[in-house]
């Protein structure tokens, strides 16, 4: 079990500065997305994507995993998933279904987020198949991005093939996520007994 602990000092290291700038790259990303400038948009997803991949690089590199960061991290993935998932359905409405199922899975973890916090439990950092829910969200919605901006085509199967995918790939994280969650919670019962 992994106490919250909080320094001050954890609020500016590279790895936390880093996902701050994945904040930062969700509304230029919206902009540019509602504004039909796609390849703009790729581009802040794109950086979005790589400044997750080198946030946890550089926490372990440094050896500055911080509780701060542990929490900071999913819900900069949440976040930028949630305004992703809007802009697709702007995008292509018919998607809708499966857009819910992913905002319905961020929604389920950040509240076992909260709820661990409040028990004084961190909140587990993102595991493997975390990370390559992730990965394939970036991969499909670039490459749909992509398509569109560069080429002007509209694949519908393949956006509702890539969706699923992303889907699916998630819900599977969703219940790894959820064995770690009860986990936690049973270590926490026992040393508290």
């Amino acid at each position: 079990m992994d106490n919250w602990s909080f320094k001050p000092r954890d609020l500016v290291t590279v790895p936390n500065l880093i996902t701050y700038l994945r904040f930062l790259l969700v509304p230029p990303f919206v902009y540019f997305f509602i504004k039909e400038n796609y390849i703009m948009a790729g581009v802040m997803i794109g950086l979005s994507g790589l400044s997750d991949c080198f946030d946890g690089f550089f926490a372990r590199k440094l050896n500055q995993v911080t509780s701060l960061g542990k929490i900071l991290d999913p819900i900069a993935d949440k976040v930028t998933l949630i305004a992703v998932a809007v802009c697709m359905l702007i995008f292509m409405p018919s998607i809708l279904p499966i857009m819910l199922v992913l905002v319905a899975k961020e929604f389920l973890m950040l509240v076992g987020g909260f709820v661990l916090l409040i028990k004084k439990i961190t909140p587990p950092p993102a595991n493997i198949f975390g990370k390559i829910a992730t990965l394939v969200f970036y991969f499909t919605i670039c490459l749909i991005i992509f398509l569109k901006a560069v080429f002007g085509i509209e694949i519908q199967w393949l956006i509702v093939a890539g969706s699923a995918l992303v889907a699916a790939v998630m819900l599977i994280a969703l219940v790894q996520y959820a064995v770690i969650f009860f986990r936690l919670l049973k270590e926490n019962k026992e040393a508290a007994a």
